[in-house]
């Protein structure tokens, strides 16, 4: 006489282990698409500084103000004087100089910084924020 054996658990079971497992792909795939999006901000930003920092009669006041609104307009929090860096005179040659614009900006993935402290929360570097940085460097006019 054979035994049947009841499969009723089954999936319940095959559920609990399969769901977390693709919600945190998901939602690795969104955190990870959010911060290549933000580093394209960053350079870009770096960009418009730097076009901006080679005119002759700008002030680092404007640049930081172009990168700042730039920053804003791509949906990111404007950042101090202290994470905006501007070099007027980066030798390129014998002759001529260039405009570097560096910025600084630290990112926080919004839910898997938490759920790392959850797992580690021994170390305080666990789960901080993560600085992003992108420069540009534009050879000066005139």
């Amino acid at each position: 006489m054979k035994r049947m054996r009841s499969e009723k658990g089954a999936a319940l079971i095959e559920a609990a282990v399969t769901v977390p497992i693709i919600l945190l792909i998901s939602v690795g795939i969104f955190e990870f698409g959010r911060a290549y999006q933000t580093q394209q901000v960053l350079v870009n930003a770096a960009r418009e500084g730097a076009r901006l920092a080679v005119i002759d009669g700008s002030t680092d006041a404007q640049v930081r103000e172009r990168v700042n609104n730039y920053l804003s307009g791509g949906g990111l929090t404007t950042l101090t004087d202290a994470n905006i860096s501007i070099t007027r005179t980066t030798a390129l040659t014998a002759t001529a100089t260039g405009s570097t614009v560096e910025i600084s900006y630290p990112f926080s993935f919004i839910v898997l910084n938490p759920v790392v402290r959850l797992i580690a929360p021994a170390d305080a570097k666990t789960g901080a924020p993560i600085t992003m940085k992108a420069a540009t460097m534009m050879r000066n006019e005139g």
